[in-house]
């Protein structure tokens, strides 16, 4: 594997990524060839440069996308990557433009209190379109299962990951939780830091929590729908989200603070429930 492909994964402690061992190395080296895209492009949203360069940075990266469909030679490592691991797969390049602006939408401003639609745009890009991509990569064909699957999936995986992080969201100045949950449960202001720490933010939350809940229970659904291997690969993922899901749901949705914890036992537990079927 190329070695910034190598160190950017090893620095990652994500859920993704348990159970990915067990896939052949095809199938492995392009999932974590996105997985670096994706950490690139965050650490280029989330960065110290000033906003003209990060502006200039995904436009760049705008231009690598069209080099790498147009057939011509991508201009960055990452890219020659994504060219030599991923396109094999199928993998239709609206989905990488997705994942990237859906990424970018913290730029030029982080995200706030933003309205549904764009809510889901961001929620598709930043996972649902990763999902799509990764159900390709295993093999799935079906177009339909694939655009069902990464929505519904795509949707529970972000939503369990805005409600667990939103503290750490409003230290960065970002509020995920879209405006008209805010304005349903009494909550005007769109400031991260005064929102965090008023007392109707638990409304605001388990309407969110809803969300995920049903798309969670559609989404394993659909899971079923997929032959034996990839419904394992996929289900080591879910599981693993589903349950910091479960914990936060469990203690109830005016609680933010401490962050859910799976220790790596429970980690192992779950992929081996996934592994084994059931």
């Amino acid at each position: 594997m190329n070695k910034l492909i190598r160190k950017i994964v090893k620095k990652s402690g994500s859920s993704f990524f348990w159970g990915l061992h067990i896939l052949p190395t095809k199938e492995r080296r392009a999932i974590y060839t996105l997985y670096a895209f994706c950490r690139h492009i965050d650490d280029i949203v989330d960065g110290d440069f000033p906003l003209s360069q990060k502006q200039e940075l995904l436009d760049a990266w705008r231009r690598e996308i069209d080099n790498i469909y147009d057939k011509k030679v991508p201009a960055s490592d990452i890219g020659r990557n994504i060219y030599k691991n991923c396109i094999r797969f199928g993998i239709p390049k609206k989905e990488l433009v997705s994942l990237l602006e859906g990424i970018s939408m913290d730029i030029p401003y982080p995200v706030r209190a933003p309205e549904l639609n764009d809510f889901y745009k961001y929620c598709y890009g930043v996972a649902g379109a990763p999902c799509s991509m990764y159900l390709r990569i295993l093999g799935c064909k079906d177009e339909e299962l694939i655009a069902d699957l990464s929505w519904t999936l795509g949707l529970a995986m972000q939503i369990t990951n805005i409600l667990r992080d939103v503290r750490d969201d409003a230290n960065a100045g970002r509020l995920y939780i879209p405006r008209e949950f805010l304005l349903k449960a009494g909550i005007n202001s769109t400031d991260p830091m005064t929102v965090v720490v008023d007392k109707n933010l638990s409304i605001a939350r388990e309407e969110l929590a809803k969300i995920a809940a049903e798309n969670y229970e559609k989404a394993f659904g659909l899971i079923k729908k997929l032959n034996k291997r990839n419904a394992r690969n996929i289900k080591v993922i879910v599981y693993i989200y589903k349950r910091y899901f479960d914990i936060m749901n469990n203690r109830g949705w005016e609680i933010i603070s401490p962050k859910p914890y799976i220790g790596k036992f429970i980690k192992m537990m779950l992929v081996i429930k996934a592994l084994s079927g059931r």
